[in-house]
This record gives C-alpha cells, sequence and structure tokens, in this order.
C-alpha cells in the first residue's frame, strides 16, 4: 500500500482528498504546515508528497527546497489557477508535476497514480541487467540510476522518466507530447510548460558533448533530442 503524505492548510479540503485517496487503496496522512510536512517527507516513509503552494509561514515553495534537500521523493504541487509563477519555480526546485486547484479527488488520484506508475518501476533482482548508454550517459532503468562520466546524476523521478525516454530514442527527435505521455503518464496540456522546465533542469545537469555543446538539443518543431556522438 503506497503512503500519500499531503501538506496543504486547508484542513476540509485535505480531509475530503485523504478520506478519498483511502478508499483508493492508499494510506493517507495529512500535515497543514510546511515546517512538519517537509520533516514528516524526509522520514522516508513516504512514496509521494502532495503539496500546496500557498500555506502561511513557511509556503510551499520554501518546504520543496528542504524536502528537496533531503530527498527526491515525487512531489506534486497543487497551484492556484492562472499562477503560471508559482507552477515554474516549483518545476524548477524539482516537483515532478503539478494539478491546478480546484481539482477532484479523482483528478488528484489519477495524476498520483500516474506519477508512482513510473517512479515505483524498480526490480531489484534484476540489478544485472543491462544498462542503457549513450555516450557518457548510462542509465540502469531497473535500479532507477543514471550517471554521467561515472559520476552519479541527482534526478528527480520525473527527470529520470524524461531522460530514460530521451536515451531509448537517442539520435532522434522526441515530440513534447510523447515526452508528457512516456515520461508524465498524461496528455501535454495547451500552453504547458511542464516539459520545458524538466528539460532545462537536465541540460543543468548532465554534461556537454566534446565540443562543448549540450548533449540535449531543441528541434525546432520537432521537440527535443539527446545526441549521439
Amino acid at each position: 500500500m503506497s503512503k500519500v503524505l499531503l501538506i496543504d492548510d486547508d484542513v476540509e479540503l485535505v480531509g475530503m482528498f485523504q478520506e478519498y485517496l483511502e478508499q483508493e487503496g492508499f494510506a493517507a496522512r495529512a500535515v497543514h504546515d510546511g515546517e512538519t510536512g517537509s520533516a514528516e517527507a524526509l522520514t522516508g516513509l513516504y512514496a509521494i508528497a502532495i503539496l500546496d503552494v500557498m500555506m502561511p509561514r513557511m509556503n510551499g515553495l520554501e518546504t520543496l527546497r528542504r524536502i528537496r534537500a533531503g530527498s527526491n521523493m515525487p512531489v506534486l504541487m497543487l497551484t492556484a489557477r492562472g499562477d503560471d509563477t508559482d507552477r515554474i519555480v516549483g518545476l524548477e526546485l524539482g516537483a515532478d508535476d503539478y494539478v491546478t486547484k480546484p481539482c477532484t479527488p479523482r483528478e488528484l488520484t489519477a495524476r498520483i497514480r500516474a506519477i508512482l506508475r513510473r517512479s515505483q518501476a524498480v526490480q531489484p533482482d534484476n540489478s544485472g541487467a543491462a544498462p542503457l548508454s549513450v555516450g557518457q550517459l548510462t542509465m540502469w532503468p531497473q535500479q532507477r540510476r543514471a550517471a554521467w562520466a561515472g559520476t552519479h546524476l541527482e534526478l528527480t523521478s520525473t527527470e529520470f522518466n524524461l531522460l530514460e525516454v530521451l536515451v531509448r530514442q537517442a539520435g532522434k527527435p522526441v515530440s513534447k507530447n510523447q515526452l508528457s505521455e512516456l515520461g508524465l503518464g498524461r496528455p501535454m496540456a495547451r500552453f504547458d510548460r511542464n516539459i520545458d522546465v524538466h528539460l532545462s533542469s537536465l541540460r543543468r545537469k548532465l554534461g556537454c558533448l566534446s565540443d562543448g555543446r549540450s548533449c540535449l538539443q531543441t528541434v525546432y518543431r520537432l521537440g527535443y533530442q539527446l545526441i549521439k556522438e
């Protein structure tokens, strides 16, 4: 049973989400401030955290910073409708995805399942499976590990998913919609910046090619491509 941590100061809303999640087979705990939420997230007891941006004292973005300083657990942000700034900053800080409030418990649960389906695709007994390699980049999908020139890469769950898609299609452009479908488990919404922000973060974490270019290139009107040397 996957454990879900809900961090939101709206007690009534969180209670509704918690009740629905438990009916759907999840174990859910709710906390109502960022300081308690970040400490609870770092216990390692939870499969995913649902984090509201707008909270008193410590807001969701600062809470996310604290979580990311010690954990790569999946984090799904709850953002206000039309607030693109918080959405983009949250993704840049390492959120895996976001849901716009108001949202239904059913929508939230579907998004949680989509994230967990990918982040929990771990097969410990397959540790000897052949890795995926492109140039200096190596990935072990079953172990959810990646390295550049032998140095471990600290990737969020969504970054790992997107990078795996690009590695498997190395040398070919992959559309944003394909990346969203395969990496996030959902179609790309209109005006969605999610993929762009995650790929920008990946560029910063990956090394460069021998000629100094980023190994991750934008292909005009086609999407993104991982370059094969």
